[in-house]
């Protein structure tokens, strides 16, 4: 065929032209479009590592705050430190114990035909009024609330009501507890025991029982709570046959510390004093933040300042207060 005769029609386009044809020239770069992507880049660049920041605070905070909460709510352990030490009648089964100001105490005594109620000098443990309980009657818990002193009696719901300017003058009242062992006050409402693990809010007006909660360290229901004094929001009790004190929440019963006093007997023994029976006797002056302990036919009563126990217990707190349940 001759080279003019060939016909003419559109050129045939390859893959490399096609793809020419579909895609948009590229746009020149200006100099806001490059700093746009910097900053683009910028954010993204930082802010993986901001989140992540953010929630390791949050996840530190939180379980600082799960720390904190769990060393307030575990139960502390406290030593003393004797600041002073004071006579006390040998002969003074000890069942109650209270501060009554101007360096006096109120003691409440046991033991049937030996029971009474005392106001005492605290420097030198001089009996200063004395009534004689009935001999049928075995003194127990005491607590002062105004000018009027409480007490409750063993083995019996009866009570009785003192002026604590002579005591001669009383009156009975029936409580409802199921048995009569510790007093206490707040200068609102009574709290008191029964030697189980219960501890009661009565109206001192009415003297019905108001309120109850149960005694408890961890899952152990603590029984035999006994003598009691109102310390600084918390309820303060000794533990029947032991040498130690429970610390109580007066909103639900759990024991916020222990107060372990087993060296204030240890010494009366090894000094020679082995007719002593246990501790009992708790009393506080709040005015001065002074707290005083005592027990049963002991021959002192001590001023003492707690101490912190650092570091692990030499034993479990079972072993050291041996609690009977």
């Amino acid at each position: 065929m001759a080279v003019g005769s060939r016909r003419r029609g559109k050129p045939r386009r390859t893959s490399a032209d096609t793809t020419m044809a579909s895609s948009p020239p590229p746009r020149p770069r200006t100099a806001a479009a490059t700093a746009s992507r910097h900053r683009s880049f910028w954010r993204r660049g930082i802010s993986i590592p901001f989140v992540l920041i953010f929630v390791c605070v949050l996840l530190l905070i939180n379980l600082a705050w799960k720390l904190t909460a769990s060393i307030v709510s575990s139960p502390r352990f406290y030593s003393f430190d004797i600041v002073d030490e004071f006579p006390h009648d040998p002969g003074a089964f000890t069942q109650g114990l209270v501060y009554g100001g101007n360096d006096t105490l109120f003691e409440s005594t046991g033991l049937y035909k030996r029971s009474s109620v005392r106001q005492v000098l605290l420097q030198t443990g001089k009996v200063q009024s004395y009534y004689a309980m009935d001999g049928s009657v075995f003194g127990e818990g005491l607590t002062l609330l105004g000018e009027r002193l409480f007490q409750v009696a063993w083995l019996t719901k009866t009570g009785f009501i003192y002026d604590r300017h002579n005591l001669s003058k009383h009156e009975n009242f029936v409580h409802q507890m199921q048995d009569g062992w510790g007093l206490a006050t707040d200068g609102k409402v009574l709290f008191g025991s029964d030697g189980s693990s219960t501890l009661y809010q009565i109206d001192p007006l009415t003297l019905k029982v108001t309120r109850m909660v149960t005694v408890r360290y961890g899952d152990l229901e603590i029984p035999y709570v006994n003598e009691l004094e109102y310390v600084s929001g918390e309820v303060w009790a000794n533990i029947w046959q032991t040498d130690c004190i429970a610390r109580i929440s007066q909103k639900d019963g759990t024991v916020l510390g222990w107060i372990l006093l087993n060296e204030l007997r240890e010494g009366l023994l090894r000094s020679g004093h082995t007719d002593i029976d246990v501790l009992n006797g708790i009393a506080w002056d709040e005015g001065k933040n002074r707290l005083f302990v005592t027990g049963k036919l002991w021959p002192k009563l001590y001023e003492i300042k707690l101490r912190p126990i650092r570091g692990p217990l030499k034993g479990s707190i079972e072993d050291l207060c041996p609690i009977k349940t």
